[in-house]
């Protein structure tokens, strides 16, 4: 955090992070601010899981308990158009997109970062766990945060370095254990309220449920790769690469379990093999990246040793990045990676940097080919 005072305004989500987000900056010195971003019609969950009310009643207790102002913002209809309408599509066509890395770089760090420049703030704070430097050039810099249970530097891959500059992450060194027992010590509400989990902004709701809403089932076959179908499915929105549970297949004879592998759109097929690490349908090390970007803007012109997350809970894994044109690039793991899916987001590191990332594209993670 800068030493410099500053006027923030601080995301407050409900939860004990953005809490103890708010209290440490205040601590600091600086002049503080609260708000809540409203993204669904009711603060009542259409599907019955999201807990909007009780978060929004739980910001402004956060809020009155710290002695801050208080705002309310309604991104509702922004969030249908920009983060579930995008998400909904992009399933439809069979990729598998990530709300949470869209809802930061569109709505968090996007309309609410032009919500706190139109109110005159300095930055805004949000209580992920991640580290802001600035290098010597002057480039703001985005590393791992110091608990690496909690990391979620992956989330914020996509933001731009314009967006970086204004972001402020109070929690970047501290440990999930401290924030809890910070929050007790202080008397906040939400010291023993759990982390929210699910669809970003809409709590804890089965993204096939969520689905449904939107997309109408289309059933098929369900086929091993060798054409061979063992079953029938509702819709292919429905499922992902690399999904075990609730396939409808039963296992063999020898208990051993199917497990997604593949998409054809064009037949409506799911197809489907038993989990094998020789399986090439479902490992792989090379990869194809599209809409690749880096937030100090050097591109790199030749094959570079990086380190990768596939996805958020991975760990760094070494990898050889070869660029291919200006926007895309061929990936090689260093070791077989799992059900990587297209529309998926691949964070690329320098050591604990944060320095880039790019989306699996559907040229390199193809769809099982299957026999008549």
């Amino acid at each position: 955090m800068t030493d410099k005072r500053e006027r923030i305004l601080v995301a407050v989500s409900g939860g004990v992070d953005s809490a103890i987000a708010c209290y440490l900056l205040l601590q600091a010195g600086h002049d503080v601010e609260a708000v809540y971003v409203r993204t669904w019609q009711n603060e009542v969950d259409p599907f019955g899981q999201c807990p909007g009310a009780q978060d929004l009643k739980d910001a402004k207790s956060i809020a009155q308990s710290l002695h801050v102002p208080f705002h309310v913002v309604n991104f509702i209809d922004f969030y249908q158009k920009e983060v579930v309408t995008p998400m909904v599509d992009g399933y439809a066509q069979g990729i598998t997109p990530n709300p949470d890395i869209l809802c930061n770089r569109r709505m968090k760090f996007g309309a609410l970062m032009d919500f706190a420049k139109g109110k005159h703030f300095d930055a805004l704070a949000t209580g992920h766990y991640c580290r802001k430097k600035i290098a010597e050039n002057g480039n703001a810099e985005l590393w791992e945060g110091v608990d690496k249970n909690k990391d979620q530097s992956y989330f914020l891959a996509q933001i731009s370095q314009q967006q970086l500059n204004f972001a402020r992450f109070p929690l970047g060194d501290t440990q999930k254990s401290e924030v809890r027992i910070l929050a007790k010590e202080i008397g906040l509400s939400v010291a023993e309220k759990k982390d929210s989990q699910g669809i970003c902004f809409l709590g804890k709701v089965r993204i096939p449920e969520f689905l449904s809403n939107f997309i109408d089932d289309k059933p098929g076959e369900i086929v091993k790769t060798d054409g061979t179908v063992v079953g029938y499915h509702q819709g292919l929105h429905r499922f992902t690469l690399g999904q075990r549970k609730g396939i409808g297949v039963p296992s063999n004879s020898d208990h051993e379990n199917y497990v997604v592998t593949g998409k054809d759109e064009s037949t409506n097929q799911l197809i489907v093999a038993f989990e094998n690490t020789n399986e090439p349908t479902l490992w792989g090390k090379q990869y194809h990246i599209e809409s690749v970007s880096f937030f100090d803007g050097e591109y790199p012109d030749a094959g570079i040793s990086l380190l990768g997350k596939a996805r958020f809970r991975d760990p760094s894994t070494p990898l050889e990045f070869t660029p291919i044109d200006s926007t895309r690039a061929e990936i090689t793991f260093g070791f077989p990676q799992r059900a990587l899916t297209p529309g998926q987001v691949l964070a690329i590191y320098k050591g604990e940097k944060l320095i880039g990332s790019g989306i699996y594209s559907l040229s390199k993670l193809g769809r099982a080919k299957v026999s008549a």
